[in-house]
């Protein structure tokens, strides 16, 4: 009888373990299968711009069946480096991310894509980033150049032939200075090609609002005699407009700037005829295709732009043309 009871007991005790062995595995193979549909979405800023871009990365997860964890790092080389370790330690599938910068940014993302997490990048050329799914950006130089082109137009039509404008120049070398030098280059660009006479009288950083409402304030102060600002930022570009407001400048210096926003919409439609142009991007395009090529890399399929710097087209948006100001608007408020 006592060896039939141990005989029971170790048959009750080995279905047990076999059951919990069992179960065990379930349960690290539906984590493992939770972390493979789990991606994570940084940017680097907390403007419109970035939250647009945070909506597409949203939005082409929740199309194509994924979790998405949205990050932003303010700015912060050391957060950057935090979110990217956390996510590797995590292992979840991949990350789309607007990096930093291109000097400190690729190791960290390398040494990431090495230990095995996915990486797509956006308003950055891959060449920085060769692991990458692919990138996707505005071409820096080119969509600032329309904003050149747009005051080429209105120089022609305010001023003189003869006169040698005065010019500042609001940056933002010190955060990113690859894309900021491409942008302002790309706007003098247009004036050194329409052969205008300017002189640069200023050439400064800001490119959050409130930092640049300060500067140009300065700027102003000492040089009440600027034309034209131009600003390489949305942030820059509120704040020149507003530093010239504060001034008293309004129909003696006006800005043409850089990105579209619901405000820059709105200081294109409003009576202080300060911002004359702008040319934005579409962030929203940039931050779902980037998703996209994230989650293509991840199951394994091909697809158009692979390995590549794929270009997502600017949109000019100037004072007076109403009609392409409000189209703009509404597809940005349906996309938020």
């Amino acid at each position: 009888m006592m060896k039939k009871c141990l005989k029971k007991l170790l048959v009750i005790l080995v279905i047990s373990l076999v059951s919990s062995v069992s179960v065990f595995a379930q349960a690290n193979k539906e984590t493992k299968i939770s972390q493979s549909k789990v991606i994570a979405g940084i940017v680097f800023q907390e403007d419109q711009f970035f939250k647009t871009l945070s909506s597409g990365y949203a939005a082409a997860a929740a199309d194509l069946g994924y979790e998405i964890q949205l990050s932003n790092t303010t700015n912060s080389q050391s957060k950057e480096t935090d979110f990217i370790n956390t996510y590797t330690a995590q292992k979840i599938a991949g990350v789309a991310i607007s990096p930093m910068n291109t000097t400190v940014s690729p190791a960290i993302l390398g040494d990431a894509n090495a230990a095995g997490l996915k990486i797509a990048i956006c308003n950055s050329a891959i060449d920085a980033f060769p692991y990458a799914a692919a990138a996707y950006s505005a071409d820096n130089y080119e969509f600032c150049r329309q904003t050149g082109d747009m005051a080429v137009a209105y120089i022609k039509e305010n001023y003189s032939n003869n006169k040698v404008l005065k010019l500042g120049l609001l940056q933002f070398k010190t955060q990113i200075p690859e894309i900021s030098a491409q942008r302002v280059n790309g706007f003098l660009s247009a004036l050194d090609d329409a052969k205008i006479k300017y002189e640069i009288v200023a050439d400064q950083d800001a490119w959050l609002q409130d930092m640049a409402v300060a500067k140009v304030g300065d700027i102003l102060s000492a040089n009440p005699e600027i034309d034209i600002i131009f600003a390489a930022n949305d942030g820059g570009t509120v704040g020149s407009v507003m530093a010239v407001q504060n001034a008293g400048l309004q129909g003696k210096t006006v800005v043409f700037g850089t990105d579209a926003s619901e405000q820059i919409v709105g200081l294109l439609k409003d009576k202080t005829n300060i911002l004359q142009a702008v040319t934005g991007q579409d962030p929203f395009a940039i931050g779902y295709k980037t998703v996209e090529a994230l989650v293509n890399l991840i199951e394994g399929k091909d697809f158009e732009g692979k390995g590549k710097t794929n270009i997502i087209p600017g949109i000019p948006l100037k004072r007076g043309d109403t009609a392409t100001l409000n189209s703009f608007l509404e597809d940005m408020k349906s996309n938020m």
